[in-house]
C-alpha cells in the first residue's frame, strides 16, 4: 500500500526542514494566525492513494519542464496565457515532492527555477509579452504564477536567489503599476481580476521579506478594486450582491467588462484572505466569507464545481439543465483552494465538506484513466478531453488540475496548538508535531467512502494529553465514535467537530461509524421533478453500459421514506463503487419495476467515448395533474 513506502520515512525530515524553512523567510508576525496550521502530509493508500500516484506520474513527473521555460524565452506574445503553465506545474511539483520526496522530481523542479531565472532580464521581467504589450492581456497574470512558482520552491529550499528573482519580478511589475502609472484593474481582461489576483504572491513576498513597499502595493490593488472601474468585489460581497450579479451580464462575455468570471474572481479573494491575515481588516474576512457563502448556495453543483461558460451564472438552480462549458477544471481547483484557505483562518468544518466533495466528484471526474485533466465537465452526456492551448501539448486545466489531488495530504491530518484535526478518513498515515516537539503517528484504517466504518489509532510513544477532533459531516445524520471500546456521548460543536480530549496512551484506538445510507436529492423546475442518488459524500449517476434500461428513462415511482432509498452494493468492472437501486419506469399503465446500476461520479463516463453516456438528475415521468398543483 502507499502509506507504507518511503514516502512514510521521509515524512518526519520533510515536516523538519518545513519548520526550518519557515522560520527563516518568516520576517513578519502576522496580526491574525492560522487557526489551523498544515501538518506533514497525509500519505494516502486505498483508491485516494492510486489516483494521487498516478498523476504524479502521468501529469507532473511526465512534464517536460523545458517545454514549459521555452516560450520565456522569446518576448513576442501579445494575447495569451503560455507562461501561466510553468508557474502552475511548479505548484504542483512542489506538493508532490513533500508527498513523496523523490530526489528526482526535485532536481527537475531546481532545474526549472534556473532555467526562468535565466531568461529575468536586467529590469526584473519574467515573460514573453513584448515591448509595447506589457500588462495587456494575460502579461500580470503569467507573472502572478511565475512568482508563485519561485516562491513554492523557495520555501522548499531556501535559496536566497531564488527569492530575489521572485523580488526583483515583483519591484518591476511596481515600476508600471500603481499611483501615478498603470491602474491595476485597467490592464488584463475581466475588470482587471486576472491581473488583481497577483495579490497572493505579493503578500508571500511581504510575509517572506518583510519589505514594506509590498504590503502598500498590496493595499493599492484592493483599494482599486472599490473604484468605478475595479470589480468591488469588497462593497458588493459585503452588501449580499450574487457574484452572478455583480455587473450587468454582457452579450459577449470575453471582455474587459464582464466581472463574473469565476476563476479569476475566486483567485482575488485568495489573496484578500493573506492581507486579512497581516492587517487584521476585518471587513476583508466578511467579504470573502459572504462571497463563499453565495457561491456555495448559488453556484456550487451537486459534484462540488460549477459556472458556465467559465461565469457564475446561479448554476446551482441550473444544475438539472446542460451547461455550456460547464464545471472548468480551474473553477474546481480554485473552489478547492479558497475554501482550504478559508477553512485554516475559520476552523469550520463545511468548508472541508466543500473540498471532499469536489475532490471525491468532480475532480475525480475530471481526470482520464491515464491521470490527464479534461478542461471541462458535465452532469450528463459524455466524458471528452479538449484541445491544447497557446501552441503547446497542454492546456490551462490540464496544468492545473493537478494542484487539487496534490491539496489533499495536506487537508487530511491538521493541527492547532494541542489539537489534531482529523478531516478526511480515506486509508493512510499521518505524522504531526505536538507543541512539546513530540511525534505523533496518525494511522487510519479504512475503505471510506465506500463504507463508514473507520479505525483510527494514534501513535504517541508515551501518555500525551492532547485533543482528537474527528469531523462529523452534515450527511451523517447517525453516528457512533468509540475510545478503547467505550461509547462517546458527546455532540459535536458548531464548528462541525467531535472533540476527545484526554490523556491518550500509546495504542489507544477510535472507531468511527458515518451513516451512509442512499440519500435521494429533488429539484424541481416548476414542471417536472428530478431526482439524484447520493451516499455519503459520494454522488452517483446512471452509465449506459451497465444495464439496458436508458440513461435518460424517466422514473415513475421509486420507494424511498424520508428521502431515504435502500441501495445494493454491486461489484462492476471499472467502477469505483456500483449499488443497484429498484424503481419503476415506462409510459402509462405499463411501468415495471426494474433494478438499476448507480456508479460513483468520477467513474461514470470513464471511457472517455460518446458511446459512453451517463446522467446524474434523473427525471420523473410528467404528470400534468401533479404540475398543475404545484
Amino acid at each position: 500500500m502507499k502509506f507504507l513506502s518511503i514516502a512514510c520515512f521521509l515524512l518526519p525530515v520533510l515536516y523538519t526542514t518545513a519548520q526550518v524553512s519557515s522560520e527563516k523567510y518568516n520576517k513578519v508576525s502576522k496580526k491574525v494566525d492560522f487557526v489551523r496550521t498544515p501538518s506533514s502530509p497525509m500519505v494516502y493508500g486505498d483508491h485516494l492513494g492510486n489516483r494521487i500516484d498516478l498523476i504524479i506520474k502521468n501529469s507532473i513527473e511526465a512534464q517536460d519542464p523545458e517545454e514549459l521555460v521555452a516560450p520565456f524565452r522569446t518576448r513576442k506574445e501579445t494575447r495569451l496565457w503560455q507562461t501561466e503553465f510553468w508557474g502552475k506545474w511548479m505548484l504542483s511539483a512542489a506538493k508532490a515532492y513533500q508527498y513523496t520526496g523523490d530526489a528526482r522530481l526535485y532536481d527537475s523542479m531546481k532545474s526549472s527555477v534556473y532555467g526562468i531565472m535565466a531568461t529575468q532580464s536586467g529590469d526584473g521581467y519574467i515573460g514573453n509579452y513584448a515591448p509595447g504589450y506589457h500588462l495587456k492581456a494575460w502579461d500580470v497574470w503569467g507573472r502572478k504564477y511565475t512568482m508563485l512558482g519561485l516562491l513554492y520552491f523557495y520555501d522548499l529550499s531556501g535559496d536566497a536567489k531564488v527569492l530575489d528573482a521572485a523580488a526583483r519580478l515583483a519591484d518591476q511589475l511596481m515600476t508600471e503599476v500603481g499611483p501615478g502609472k498603470a491602474n491595476i484593474v485597467l490592464t488584463g481582461v475581466f475588470r482587471g481580476m486576472n491581473s488583481c489576483s497577483v495579490l497572493e504572491p505579493i503578500m508571500l513576498l511581504y510575509e517572506r521579506t518583510g519589505k514594506t513597499s509590498y504590503l502598500k502595493f498590496a493595499q493599492y490593488i484592493v483599494g482599486q478594486w472599490e473604484t468605478p472601474d475595479g470589480p468591488q468585489l469588497i462593497s458588493k460581497a459585503l452588501a449580499g450582491i450574487p457574484v452572478a450579479e455583480r455587473f450587468p451580464v454582457k452579450e459577449n462575455w470575453w471582455t474587459w467588462e464582464n466581472g463574473q468570471k469565476a476563476y479569476e474572481m475566486m483567485s482575488c479573494y485568495d489573496g484578500l484572505l493573506k492581507l486579512y491575515q497581516h492587517t487584521g481588516t476585518q471587513q476583508y474576512l466578511d467579504a470573502v466569507y459572504a462571497a463563499v457563502k453565495n457561491i456555495q448556495e448559488e453556484e456550487i453543483n451537486i459534484v462540488g464545481s460549477g459556472a458556465s461558460m467559465e461565469c457564475w451564472y446561479h448554476g446551482n438552480s441550473q444544475q438539472i439543465y446542460p451547461a455550456a462549458h460547464g464545471m472548468e477544471t480551474c473553477v474546481t481547483i480554485t473552489w478547492m483552494k479558497l475554501c482550504y484557505e478559508l477553512y485554516r483562518l475559520t476552523g469550520e468544518s463545511k468548508f472541508v465538506e466543500e473540498i471532499e466533495k469536489t475532490a471525491y466528484n468532480d475532480l475525480l471526474g475530471s481526470m482520464t484513466p491515464d491521470g490527464v485533466f479534461s478542461k471541462y465537465s458535465a452532469l450528463q452526456g459524455f466524458r471528452s478531453l479538449d484541445g491544447f492551448q497557446c501552441g503547446m501539448k497542454l492546456n490551462c486545466c490540464m496544468a492545473n488540475g493537478p494542484r487539487g489531488l496534490v491539496l489533499l495530504p495536506d487537508v487530511g491530518v491538521m493541527t492547532n496548538k494541542d489539537q489534531v484535526y482529523i478531516n478526511l478518513y480515506n486509508a493512510g498515515k499521518a505524522k504531526v508535531l505536538l507543541p512539546d516537539g513530540t511525534e505523533l503517528g496518525v494511522t487510519i484504517e479504512s475503505e471510506y467512502p465506500k463504507n463508514g466504518a473507520i479505525k483510527i489509532r494514534t501513535g504517541c510513544k508515551e501518555n500525551k494529553s492532547f485533543s482528537m477532533l474527528l469531523r462529523i459531516p452534515s450527511w451523517s445524520s447517525d453516528y457512533k465514535v468509540t475510545v478503547n471500546g467505550e461509547v462517546i456521548s458527546t455532540a459535536p460543536s458548531d464548528k462541525g467537530y467531535l472533540e476527545l480530549k484526554r490523556v491518550w496512551k500509546p495504542g489507544d484506538e477510535i472507531l468511527l461509524s458515518l451513516d451512509m445510507k442512499g440519500r435521494i436529492l429533488i429539484r424541481h423546475n416548476g414542471i417536472q421533478t428530478y431526482r439524484a442518488f447520493v451516499r455519503g459524500p459520494i454522488v452517483l449517476a446512471r452509465d449506459s453500459r451497465f444495464s439496458e434500461v436508458p440513461v435518460d428513462a424517466e422514473i415513475a415511482s421509486i420507494t424511498e421514506v424520508k428521502g431515504i432509498v435502500e441501495m445494493k452494493d454491486v461489484k462492476l468492472k471499472d467502477a469505483w463503487m456500483a449499488y443497484l437501486v429498484k424503481f419503476r419506469y415506462g409510459p402509462g399503465e405499463s411501468t415495471k419495476e426494474v433494478e438499476v446500476p448507480f456508479v460513483d461520479f468520477s467513474s461514470a463516463g470513464n471511457q472517455w467515448s460518446a458511446e459512453d453516456r451517463y446522467r446524474v438528475w434523473i427525471p420523473e415521468i410528467f404528470d400534468p395533474i401533479r404540475a398543475l398543483a404545484r
